[in-house]
Formats: structure tokens, C-alpha cells, sequence
């Protein structure tokens, strides 16, 4: 490995130039040129895209953060906003606690500093939903704090300049020591970006286009032959694998029956159709046999088929079940949502996914009336 200190000043200069030139272009990015001209990044653009690209793309982030910057131009719109016209906004971007947290977070910012972004990293992370890689971006991109920058890009980058063999997780306090050390007193905003936009460009996750990178000359990885080998990993566990029941109804004027989910936990808050409780089993390809107890007394049918659903710690597997019901059903869970209302689009991925199953059945079960019902209660 290479001493820090021969690269110190290297290393971010040539970072810089390449950057100047080959910096991507977001809709929520002030660019290097206008950056140096004077032009200073708007902390709530920052603040919205780094919540957004938590565990997202910028390919699939893009098109929401202009949805939500047209709707809610100001933080002091998002932070008056309504609760379910944010969750809906945000459906098919994951993750929903982090649209929780950003009502949280835009609320405070307005009722405790006046709509002003804190601008340092302590202040930053003291808000709802801000960890310790989102304070650093917001205070180095949009306020040129001297704060070491650390995401899957930086670390890749670091692990391959100085060769270090560590795994993660465990090279995590080693790899941010040597962000550390390389990062400048000056341009710290784009200096952060440019490590990240090399990570995302060119010294990517598999083959890297080491010919064309701008710090080829210093690279420890690049020496050794082995910059596709890092930065080493962990052997991770297999995710588990949980099972249950999903319950998709529509009463005979159209209503869909859905709940509110609880605010705490997986899908907080995030309205959908009721479903059992996921249960974890020991053979991922058993067939599910969970106990079937719908929200309420109704003819429901099997469709046949399994919903599948992969989230960040284990794989979902559902039983989906249809029914009609009559205009008086009365549920015990839910309640129903009148047709004209229903927009599934404003649902979590998972939910869309059971409507896509369900639907075609629902439309057709009337002319199916060979069909075996799998409940009846």
C-alpha cells in the first residue's frame, strides 16, 4: 500500500481536472463551471436527491426528485404537504421509512431553523432520517464543509488506490481514514462528487476502465493486477425467506378493500391490501401452509399462482386470494376505498405486484363459476 501523504495532493487535483470536465449531469447538481462561477447548490435539491439515492439509482431516482421539486418547489411546501400525497409520490421508490423521515425531517427544518439547512455535519445529523454518509454529503456538496464523504463508490475507489485487503464491512474504518487523509481544503463539494462520479463511471463494481482513469498512475490495485477483486467482501448469509397470505377484494360498486399499515415497521404508514403475518420458514421452496384468516366472511379464491418479492433483508412469498364481495361486507381489518379514489400506483411495489395478479381473476370470476374456492367462512 501506498503512503497517503506522496498522494495527498495528487490524487485530488487530478480528480478535480477530470471532474471539471466529465462531471455528471443531475437535475439536482450545481456543476463544476457554474459552481466556480458563482452558483451555489440549493441544500434542500441536495438534501432530497441524497435521501432519494439511498440504496436507489440516479437512473431511477431522476424522474421522482423532478416530480417532488415541482410539486413541493420549497422545503417549507414539502414540510406542509399531506402525509399520504408524499407516500404517494413516493410509491415505487422503496424504502418508505425514508419518506417517512422526510416529512419528519422537512418539519423540523422549518419549525426548528426556520427553513434553513443546519450547515455542518453535528447540526445535520441531529434531523429525522439523516445518518452519517447523508450529513457529510449535504454539509461538503452543498455548504464546501471539510466532511469525508462515504458511499459504495468512495469505498470501491479507496479499496483500489491502496490496494487494501480488508473485507467489508470490517475495511469500513480504514477506508474512510484514507478518504480522509486524501480529502482537500478547498472544492471540498466537488471533490466529494468527483470520488463518487469515478466510482459510478469508471471505477465500477466490475470491469473497471482502468485505461481511462485519471489516478491510473497511483492505483495500488491497478499495480498488483487485482482491481476487480476489490474491495473484498464478506461471504453473506443467505436471506431468508418469509410466507403468507395477501387478500385482494373489490365490493360490487368498485370499492377496494386496503389498509394503512402500521407506522412502525416494514411499508410504515404506506397504504395496501391486508394481508396475513409473514412468517419465516426453514425451506424456501416448501408450499406455504400458513393459516388462512381473512379480514372478513367471503367467498376467496386461490388464483394459483405465487407473488414473489424480494426486500433489502429477505424474500417474500405469497398466497394471493380474491374475492367479490357485496355492497354491505363489513370487514373486521380495512376499509374500503371508493373506485374513483384507488390509485394503485400509490402503492408499494409488492402491493402492485398482487394487483397485477389479482385483477385479471377478479374480472373474470364470474364467468368462472367452475372454479374451486379454496375458503369459504
Amino acid at each position: 500500500m501506498r503512503d497517503t501523504a506522496e498522494m495527498q495532493g495528487v490524487i485530488p487535483e487530478a480528480l478535480l481536472v477530470w471532474y471539471d470536465t466529465h462531471a455528471r449531469q443531475m437535475p439536482w447538481r450545481v456543476g463544476p463551471q457554474a459552481r466556480q462561477s458563482g452558483h451555489r447548490p440549493n441544500p434542500y435539491h441536495v438534501w432530497l436527491s441524497e435521501i432519494m439515492l439511498q440504496q436507489t439509482t440516479v437512473a431511477a431516482v431522476r424522474d421522482y426528485f423532478i416530480k417532488f421539486t415541482h410539486l413541493w418547489p420549497q422545503v417549507t411546501d414539502l414540510a406542509a404537504a399531506d402525509d399520504a400525497d408524499v407516500m404517494a409520490a413516493w410509491a415505487g421508490l422503496g424504502y418508505y421509512a425514508r419518506a417517512r423521515n422526510l416529512l419528519k425531517c422537512a418539519r423540523v427544518v422549518v419549525d426548528q431553523h426556520g427553513g434553513l439547512f443546519p450547515d455542518t455535519e453535528e447540526a445535520l445529523l441531529a434531523l429525522p432520517g439523516i445518518g452519517p454518509y447523508t450529513a457529510a454529503a449535504i454539509a461538503a456538496i452543498a455548504f464546501d464543509r471539510h466532511a469525508v464523504v462515504m458511499d459504495g463508490n468512495v469505498e470501491r475507489v479507496m479499496a483500489r488506490l491502496f490496494a487494501v485487503q480488508t473485507p467489508l464491512p470490517r475495511a469500513k474504518p480504514e477506508l474512510k481514514s484514507l478518504a480522509q487523509a486524501l480529502t482537500p481544503n478547498a472544492r471540498e463539494g466537488d471533490y466529494a462528487q468527483s470520488v463518487m462520479d469515478l466510482g459510478a463511471t469508471i471505477c465500477t463494481p466490475r470491469s473497471p476502465a482502468c485505461g481511462i482513469c485519471p489516478v491510473i498512475r497511483h492505483c495500488a490495485a491497478r499495480r498488483a493486477g487485482i482491481p476487480a477483486q476489490l474491495p473484498r467482501k464478506e461471504i453473506k448469509k443467505p436471506k431468508p425467506t418469509r410466507v403468507g397470505h395477501i387478500f385482494v377484494a373489490y365490493r360490487a360498486d368498485g370499492a377496494v378493500l386496503i389498509e394503512q399499515r402500521p407506522e412502525k415497521g416494514l411499508l410504515g404508514g404506506m397504504l395496501g391490501f391486508i394481508t396475513s403475518p409473514w412468517l419465516e420458514v426453514e425451506d424456501a421452496t416448501a408450499p406455504i401452509d400458513v393459516a388462512i384468516e381473512p379480514p372478513l366472511h367471503a367467498d376467496w379464491r386461490d388464483i394459483g399462482g405465487e407473488l414473489r418479492h424480494t426486500f433489502t433483508h429477505f424474500h417474500l412469498r405469497l398466497r394471493v386470494h380474491v374475492a367479490r364481495l357485496p355492497l354491505d361486507a363489513t370487514p373486521t381489518r380495512g376499509a374500503f376505498c371508493p373506485q374513483a379514489e384507488f390509485r394503485v400506483a400509490s402503492m408499494p411495489s409488492v402491493m402492485r405486484k398482487a394487483y397485477d395478479l389479482a385483477h385479471p381473476c377478479l374480472r373474470d370470476i364470474s364467468s368462472q363459476e367452475d372454479q374451486t374456492y379454496i375458503y369459504k367462512k
